[in-house]
């Protein structure tokens, strides 16, 4: 039976293994859709917000376009968690990869290799967590995002809907719980601290940090300065 019968076929009548590659056909075709509609359409809310939610930690989630983000924001988080993020092909740190192999071979503690991409991919459609199950996931729907959207794009997605606080999702809401100001009036130190709070958003808080996030925020608002070319994809 052809994949177009197999889809036309009302379930009633379908035997289980039928309904299995049905399944199958979904997950498979689903999530392609949803990252090309993403491409143009705002992302309304994501998996984790509606977990957090449930948890009761509120949702403060306020999307704006990238040209309405300080454009420090986005230097910062490429300084502070993916300083190769524009020069990806495929939305993966070949080299971190690499290295997280080695160490996991010698018996050390992967030191992570999370891209900017991955991250997106994770927050756009997966649900928070380190399981193999959700790790292979975002190994297939990270190559598909960087294929299908250019890097602004991948950059404006993952501000909007990235953990900045418990409750508190993308750049704007960030903003305005922390600094009371728009994404736009963003300093460059107040961009740093944004990012400086990413690897651990309920435990650490930009609007009271620690002297280890001040020492993070100093460090990538250094590193920022640094990176000359490797920012020109967000410029």
């Amino acid at each position: 039976m052809g994949r177009q019968q197999l889809l036309h076929l009302p379930t009633w009548r379908l035997s289980w293994r039928q309904r299995l590659a049905r399944l199958a056909l979904l997950l498979l075709l689903a999530p392609p859709a949803l990252i090309l509609l993403f491409r143009f359409v705002p992302v309304p809310f994501t998996p984790l917000m509606v977990i957090r939610s449930i948890q009761g930690e509120g949702w403060r989630h306020d999307w704006v376009a990238l040209e309405r983000i300080a454009p420090a924001l986005a230097h910062s988080v490429i300084a502070g968690e993916d300083n190769r993020f524009c020069e990806q092909a495929l939305g993966f740190d070949f080299a971190a990869l690499r290295g997280e192999i080695e160490d996991w071979w010698e018996g050390e503690r992967p030191r992570g290799a999370s891209t900017i991409t991955m991250q997106t991919a994770k927050n756009l459609l997966l649900w928070p967590g380190r399981d193999p199950l959700r790790k292979a996931a975002e190994a297939w729907l990270t190559p598909q995002i960087a294929l299908l959207w250019p890097k602004r794009r991948v950059m404006e997605v993952y501000l909007n809907s990235v953990e900045f606080g418990p409750g508190i999702y993308g750049a704007e809401a960030a903003a305005q719980a922390f600094f009371d100001k728009p994404a736009a009036d963003l300093t460059r130190r107040e961009a740093a601290r944004l990012a400086a709070v990413l690897p651990s958003p309920l435990n650490w808080s930009a609007a009271r940090p620690s002297e280890h996030v001040l020492g993070r925020a100093s460090t990538i608002e250094r590193r920022v300065g640094q990176l000359g070319p490797l920012l020109d994809c967000v410029r």
